[in-house]
């Protein structure tokens, strides 16, 4: 080789380039709690319907609900806004979701994007978020089925540690009364909330 020339082109890169997906996932400290894979379908979800919050919520059904597998991140401040419990229909499964309906007295959950509407009071769960399927065939009935997000006494560390799974719920995402108070304000009106399986 003669002096003054160079095998630059022989050198790898010092850091492999990686997609703005992953590199928005490590910032925003997913790795371990989330895969990857429901965080970029929820990603390229929120970039398809252009939600007016920006802000997901996550429920990832792949994972049993004795673990915290509800997601709440601000895709701007690239943080995680709350990490908890979450229940699934009662006709879904046991401790694992593995049935999924769109259908009216299922008593299942339905998978995919839903918009968070307005919050409303209910006599049964207390103030509570109304959630569009935006999904046909998939999710799309989904006010026809009075699916909402709520809070549950059913829902909670001391339910898991006492039964070892959460209770179930008609078919709606469930969450722990403490959390859905502070969802009320943060997710109403304009966020998304996917429901997650492989």
């Amino acid at each position: 080789m003669s002096a003054g020339s160079s095998d630059a082109t022989h050198v790898l890169p010092t850091k492999l380039s990686v997609s703005p997906i992953q590199e928005l996932y490590d910032a925003c400290g997913l790795n371990g709690r989330l895969s990857f894979d429901a965080f970029q379908k929820c990603v390229e979800g929120f970039n398809k319907y252009k939600p007016a919050k920006p802000i997901i919520a996550i429920c990832d059904f792949s994972k049993p609900s004795d673990q915290k597998r509800f997601f709440v991140i601000d895709l701007v401040q690239k943080k995680i806004l709350a990490y908890t419990y979450v229940a699934h229909g009662k006709n879904s499964g046991e401790k694992m979701a593995t049935s999924f309906s769109n259908q009216p007295e299922s008593l299942k959950s339905s998978l995919g994007f839903f918009k968070v509407g307005q919050p409303i009071a209910t006599l049964k769960h207390g103030m509570s978020l109304v959630l569009d399927g935006l999904e046909k065939g998939k999710n799309d009935n989904a006010r026809a089925r009075e699916i909402i997000m709520h809070g549950a006494t059913y829902v909670s560390e001391k339910f898991v540690q006492q039964y070892g799974y959460t209770g179930k719920s008609f078919g709606c995402p469930a969450l722990p009364q403490d959390v859905m108070k502070d969802m009320l304000p943060l997710l109403a009106n304009g966020s998304l909330l996917y429901i997650y399986t492989r």
